[in-house]
């Protein structure tokens, strides 16, 4: 379902702010480290400061249908030849202007230190995950240089289906969804728009295998009663794609996937861990790292996963605007 400008369904939620084909939305935790309620669970893993982190998509539409999505598929129609595409620096510039302007009533909260809101009016961290499928935008590699240019690191979540522009993007930290172990399972959970998303998802693997600029994650939503089976194919592929990391994290039921899935297709936080530690069996990543109130574990070659741009003496925090 479209509204009545042609756009996409979900550019029209009030939490979501755009610019043409650009979205943006305020993350929960971005909230709640502006209020010092803790971070997300990539600051724990990767070094990312949630208060500065910009949440977006170049695009709304999307190649798959995935029963977990708390997304409403009706706004993922997948036309895009109607579609009059920015260039990444108008990209660029509008994610930030949205995302200041998504915060800015932040800056009258009692709950929230001046210091700490002048940090997030200067963002230093873009997630480009927000929704759809950004390799439709065919502008992407150039995108993420746009960002760093501006010194943003990037943090580009694909699902996998478009290895040609993934070969040619180099982000901060690339994660590709995998959550199927094999043909059968995609078809029932991922519910691709093309036929053969299966066949393009395997031939990204072998892209991350040869990424040698930009740090891999293999990234599993795990669904009880649908995906939480064969460990070792899951290894299997995660080894083909000689991933930095494999992240395992929890089904939640929210959003519109409720109304695809009942709630006890959400695991506990045990289970994934328990999941986790069966694929771990087969790979080389020794360490394990986990955040219960995220559902969510890592498996990980060594114990120190921060990013080392990320790290507090780096480069990258001498430069910041604000030091």
């Amino acid at each position: 379902m479209s509204d009545s400008e042609g756009g996409p369904r979900q550019v029209d939620d009030p939490n979501y702010h755009s610019e043409n084909h650009t979205a943006v939305q305020t993350c929960g935790w971005t909230k709640n480290a502006l209020r010092g309620q803790g971070k997300c669970y990539k600051n724990i893993f990767y070094g990312i400061e949630s208060h500065r982190c910009i949440q977006m998509t170049p695009v709304v539409k999307c190649n798959e249908r995935c029963v977990f999505c708390w997304r409403d598929h009706a706004g993922h129609a997948y036309e895009l030849g109607d579609v009059e595409w920015d260039d990444p620096d108008a990209v660029a510039e509008a994610s930030i202007a949205l995302q200041t302007e998504l915060l800015s009533g932040f800056g009258g909260n009692d709950q929230v230190p001046r210091e700490r809101f002048d940090e997030a009016m200067v963002p230093r961290h873009v997630a480009i995950s927000l929704d759809g499928e950004p390799t439709l935008y065919p502008y992407l590699p150039e995108l993420l240089e746009a960002f760093h240019d501006r010194d943003i690191t990037t943090f580009l979540v694909s699902n996998g289906t478009r290895p040609e522009m993934l070969a040619e993007c180099d982000p901060t930290q690339l994660y590709v969804s995998v959550d199927a172990p094999d043909r059968k399972t995609f078809d029932e959970t991922v519910k691709a728009v093309e036929d053969d998303a299966w066949e393009r998802l395997v031939e990204t693997l072998d892209v991350l295998a040869e990424k040698d600029r930009t740090r891999t994650v293999i990234r599993t939503t795990l669904v009880d009663g649908h995906n939480m089976h064969h460990p070792e194919w899951y290894a299997a592929m995660c080894t083909r794609a000689r991933a930095d990391f494999v992240e395992l994290k929890a089904y939640m039921h929210v959003g519109h996937s409720r109304g695809r899935l009942d709630r006890d297709s959400m695991p506990d936080h045990e289970e994934v861990v328990r999941f986790a530690e069966e694929m771990q069996a087969y790979l080389p990543h020794d360490e394990l790292k986990e955040v219960p109130a995220s559902r969510v574990a890592l498996l990980a070659r060594d114990a120190d996963t921060w990013i080392p741009t990320l790290e507090k003496s780096s480069a990258f925090w001498e430069r910041d605007p604000l030091v």
